[in-house]
């Protein structure tokens, strides 16, 4: 079995759990048999004293067809 791993980077304007969401969701579009989604980095966005976007850095792995 092979796993390759794509990292991405994903926001959201709710949460970290929904910018997490939103990074599986769109890798979804195009890649199959993901098996796990490992955040390396989080971070969120400020504008006028309050959080605007959380952003998170993930790195997407999943199995290759062989």
């Amino acid at each position: 079995m092979i796993v390759k791993v794509l990292e991405v980077i994903a926001t959201s304007e709710k949460s970290f759990e929904d910018a997490v969401k939103n990074a599986v969701k769109e890798v979804s579009k195009t890649v199959k048999n993901i098996d796990s989604v490992w955040v390396k980095d989080q971070k969120c966005h400020v504008k006028n004293g309050k959080i605007v976007s959380y952003g998170c850095v993930c790195k997407v792995s999943f199995r290759v067809n062989s």
